[in-house]
């Protein structure tokens, strides 16, 4: 049996590279296909592991409150944007002094400025970089770390310390080849001792996360007094069992404070860092689905495709069967014969497919700036396919080949 399978496969082989240009011809067909399918779900796997891997530092025991929800209300048949008051300064304070729930710690945080520019020295940079408020609790609630250096303190806070944090970019730019740990920096004329240097976070749909610099909030209060300035808070659980409770109590202080009645909705956004991820896999699997459609449906033309190089395949070599059966060929032989030649056609479309479905996935999503990983599930699923198609189809062809009269066939011409 060994040597039969070892004598049909060089016969496949030999019939391949006699009709080289129709099988490479049927093999891009085939490759067009697994790309589309590896290629669209290549850079749906690279989406999902940036925005999970931005969201899912926070851990699943975090919640925030902001001035908005994400979802929008149906009124009278259409969608109307809640518009909900900010989140002063008063009440943020008044919602940190009041919110005493067990095992939590609560984080003000506001965004002072996007657009200032920081010098170091005879160094600037453009004037993009983002200045944050925060407290102490801001980098734990938030998911982040410091590489250099170290967090803010309680003492650093309540004493409106100049100290400031500086996002992992700041390295590359006023800093590069300098340490730039106790260095002071200049924002709006005003100094700053650098005593942190953050991990770096990357960029989400090209806005980068590490070009910001974090101050203490009472020191960024005095110095971007813009109105309205909107504040956020963020609550880190201690234990994970109490996150409900925590919500439910955070809500209702939050109610309190803002003086709505019980008849009145929240104005106020409550957003949970697990709910945010489900809706992220929500999402990214919508265009799972969507990129399983646009691959099937052109693996099914590839697998029609298939179907009649191969049956023109077997009527071509009709006195070839019928000589092979003349010497003693069986049945299960000629059809395990085209059976071999249609698998090996298909699994080197599919191997084509896949190598351009990810190099086309890596290329978009580093355009992008997505985190390119290699989506295994994609290419199992690819590899899969490709021998579903095969069997599905060189099963027709062979067993009509396996079928035909040697008789009639030595007679074709």
């Amino acid at each position: 049996m060994y040597k039969l399978t070892i004598e049909n496969i060089r016969i496949a082989l030999g019939s391949i590279r006699t009709q080289l240009l129709r099988t490479i011809l049927t093999i891009l067909i085939i490759a067009i296909g697994i790309t589309a399918l590896v290629g669209i779900l290549t850079v749906v796997s690279a989406l999902k592991n940036t925005l999970s891997s931005n969201f899912a530092s926070m851990g699943s025991n975090t919640f925030n409150i902001n001035q908005y929800e994400t979802s929008t209300r149906r009124r009278g048949g259409s969608e109307v944007e809640k518009i909900n008051p900010i989140i002063s300064w008063p009440q943020a304070k008044a919602f940190k002094e009041t919110y005493k729930y067990p095992f939590t710690e609560t984080s003000l945080s506001f965004v002072a400025t996007t657009r200032a520019e920081v010098k170091f020295e005879s160094e600037k940079t453009d004037p993009e970089i983002s200045v944050v408020g925060v407290d102490e609790h801001f980098l734990m609630n938030s998911g982040l770390e410091t590489t250099l250096g170290r967090n803010f303190t309680g003492f650093d806070i309540d004493n409106n310390a100049y100290v400031c944090v500086v996002g992992s970019d700041f390295e590359k730019g006023i800093f590069k080849d300098v340490n730039p740990i106790n260095k002071i920096i200049s924002i709006r004329g005003a100094k700053f001792k650098v005593i942190g240097v953050l991990k770096e976070k990357g960029s989400t749909f090209g806005n980068s996360q590490d070009l910001r610099v974090l101050i203490p909030i009472q020191v960024a209060r005095s110095l971007f007094t813009a109105p309205n300035i909107n504040y956020s808070m963020s609550i880190m659980v201690a234990k994970e069992t109490l996150l409900d409770e925590a919500i439910d109590n955070s809500i209702n202080i939050m109610r309190r404070i803002r003086k709505l009645n019980p008849v009145q909705e929240n104005n106020f956004g409550v957003s949970r860092s697990d709910d945010l991820i489900n809706r992220i896999a929500e999402m990214t699997g919508v265009l799972s689905a969507s990129a399983w459609i646009i691959g099937i449906i052109t693996i099914f033309g590839s697998s029609i495709a298939l179907m009649n190089i191969m049956l023109v395949s077997v009527t071509e070599r009709t006195r070839e069967i019928g000589v092979r059966k003349a010497l003693g060929a069986k049945r299960r032989t000629i059809a395990f014969q085209f059976f071999i030649e249609t698998l090996i056609i298909g699994q080197l479309g599919g191997i084509i497919g896949i190598i351009f479905g990810i190099l086309i996935g890596y290329g978009i999503s580093n355009a992008i700036d997505f985190s390119f990983v290699i989506p295994w599930g994609a290419v199992i699923a690819a590899t899969i396919t490709t021998f579903i198609v095969a069997v599905v189809s060189g099963s027709y062809p062979a067993l009509k080949a396996s079928k035909l009269d040697p008789i009639e066939a030595l007679r074709y011409e």
